[in-house]
């Protein structure tokens, strides 16, 4: 998976690649030369005492010194490019896959985990395409090179690598062994630690109304110190890997030198090739803990990777037409065609077999008990979800065949659960149409009585408002929410329960107000009380997702008995006549 991963999002960046060894051939080449030079410096200068054959040299390995690190800074400002890239490229796709699923993918996923797998998901696998592109790379040059040149340096001696390397990488494969399923423990552990500090972060108000801070902190306890003993375990692995390491070099160049005093001694070897042969045996040993350095990573990097495809894999149940219709005429006829909608693996529908048509100039109620179906049927408008049976159409037209922007364009949801973004009340407002005048919001908030309290704000329209809209009100947020969807000024309002906050006064008024503005618009008011939706023209009763009733109000509690309960628990006999 993690191949794959490189392979499709690193393409782009083939020219920096090709750059990148290139100039680490010449980098590790350049450092590569210096032993040998040193050990010439050391036989032929120094201890014959030649000052001018030490200058000669002394400038060549200058020389070299300087072209090593050009050509290394080099590479490996082009290997971050090309990996900090890679990054930026596999988290913009993420953001337009996730932003194109639909509520049934998202809920699959999980709103943590898919938080996770976008940041540090993919920060692993950058990480790890950044060593490859910077230090992985320059590692096999700097191996084969070093492994050349110390043979020609003294054969015998170059032994000591063919018992070195093989006892270095058994080791570190030990490790590596014990560390991959940790790792694929310790990103699931971040996931709940996500998971439990979101809820308690958006849920405060309810933890503190029931007093439950103790249970909760002790529910984030469990989850931290659970990926903590998960991140202690594998960074108790990952701590013996440089002990290994340098356990295996000490011994090796012990070994070095022991080995080639004899043959000092016996005239078979110079100090110069012994000190040559020493430095590349350490660059070698050390290219080799490098390289593991970046298979280490590779596990943890593999994991994420495929956490990273599993999301980019998934395909939306929201499919666009292959040859969508880009323009539809009309106002917003809205129609519902035998319509039924299941969640996969459900045993019963939420919807079933629902018919009913919504024309301009007329305001379609849905009422029901909880759990009836009524988010789901108006999510449906939007194709927020799409119907497992019959069809939903849009002036005619199919809304599965129209191109998503024309259908989003002309339908406006204010949703249940009213949701403000951080900034101020004019970039929310602006949120649903950019273009809009000061004069648009303005006329918008005062139809969804939202001016007064907007007035008395000492920054009007450039009041700030919190993530979520967490510093106003619960009335306030549903008004200016109405207020966003009105400044859209679509062919089709829907408003998912979102009079329920309003006090009967306000949600009066705002009625009142709302009458001009969609006499020649649909509207779709879903309501729990019976008093908000009674003038309606036309009445939809829900019941366990089925079709109870669809009529005027008088016509139904004539007809619908399971209306007539609803309207008797909640008005007097006379207010209900």
């Amino acid at each position: 998976m993690l191949i794959t991963l490189m392979r499709s999002h690193l393409l782009p960046y083939k020219k920096l690649l090709l750059a990148v060894i290139a100039l680490q051939i010449v980098a590790v080449g350049a450092t590569m030369t210096l032993p040998t030079l040193n050990a010439m410096l050391i036989d032929q200068g120094v201890l014959k005492g030649n000052t001018h054959y030490i200058m000669k040299i002394g400038f060549v390995m200058l020389a070299l010194t300087l072209v090593q690190a050009v050509f290394g800074i080099s590479a490996t400002w082009f290997g971050s490019r090309a990996g900090m890239g890679f990054g930026r490229d596999i988290r913009d796709d993420l953001f337009h896959t996730v932003t194109g699923f639909s509520a049934r993918e998202v809920d699959g996923f999980g709103a943590p985990s898919l938080i996770t797998r976008i940041t540090n998901d993919v920060l692993q696998v950058q990480t790890l395409v950044v060593m490859l592109c910077t230090t992985f790379i320059s590692a096999p040059i700097t191996i084969v090179i070093g492994i050349f040149l110390a043979v020609r340096e003294d054969a015998p001696l170059s032994l000591i690598l063919v018992a070195a390397i093989p006892v270095l990488l058994i080791s570190i494969s030990t490790i590596i062994i014990r560390v991959v399923p940790q790792y694929r423990n310790m990103q699931e552990r971040i996931d709940r630690v996500n998971q439990v500090l979101r809820e308690q972060i958006v849920g405060m108000r309810v933890i503190r109304a029931f007093v439950r801070e103790p249970l909760e902190t002790d529910r984030f306890g469990e989850a931290n110190d659970r990926l903590t003993r998960t991140a202690t375990l594998t960074s108790r692995y990952m701590s013996s890997m440089f002990p290994t390491v340098m356990l295996v070099l000490n011994v090796s160049s012990a070994a070095a030198v022991w080995m080639a005093a004899n043959r000092i001694d016996a005239g078979e070897m110079k100090v110069g090739s012994l000190i040559a042969f020493l430095t590349y045996l350490v660059q070698i040993l050390m290219a080799v803990m490098m390289a593991t350095f970046v298979a280490v990573s590779w596990p943890r990097a593999a994991v994420c990777a495929d956490r990273v495809l599993e999301v980019l894999r998934t395909q939306s149940s929201i499919v666009t037409a292959d040859h969508p219709v880009t323009a539809i005429e009309g106002r917003g006829h809205l129609e519902f065609r035998n319509v039924s909608f299941s969640y996969p693996g459900a045993e019963k529908p939420v919807l079933s077999n629902i018919s009913f048509s919504a024309v301009p100039g007329q305001t379609t109620a849905i009422i029901g008990s909880t759990g009836s179906g009524k988010t789901s049927l108006v999510n449906l408008v939007a194709r927020l979800i799409d119907c497992s049976e019959g069809s939903v159409l849009l002036d005619g037209v199919n809304v599965r065949e129209l191109e998503p922007e024309v259908l989003w364009r002309n339908a406006a949801i204010v949703p249940q659960k009213p949701y403000l973004f951080s900034g101020t009340i004019r970039s929310n407002l602006l949120f649903a149409d950019p273009d809009a005048t000061e004069a648009d919001l303005w006329k918008a908030l005062e139809i969804a009585q939202a001016a007064d309290f907007v007035n008395a704000m000492p920054e009007g329209l450039d009041a700030p408002i919190a993530q979520g809209g967490t510093n106003v009100s619960g009335g306030q947020r549903q008004r200016l929410a109405i207020a966003r969807a009105l400044v859209r000024q679509p062919s089709i309002y829907v408003f998912d329960d979102s009079f329920s906050a309003l006090d009967l006064a306000t949600d009066s008024r705002l009625r009142t107000a709302l009458v001009p503005i969609t006499a020649d618009r649909t509207m779709i008011i879903v309501a729990q009380r019976v008093s908000t939706i009674r003038h309606a023209d036309q009445i939809l009763v829900l019941e366990h997702g089925e079709c109870m009733g669809l009529g005027s109000h008088d016509e139904l509690i004539k007809t619908c008995p399971t209306y007539a309960e609803i309207v008797a628990s909640q008005l007097t006999a006379e207010e209900a006549a």
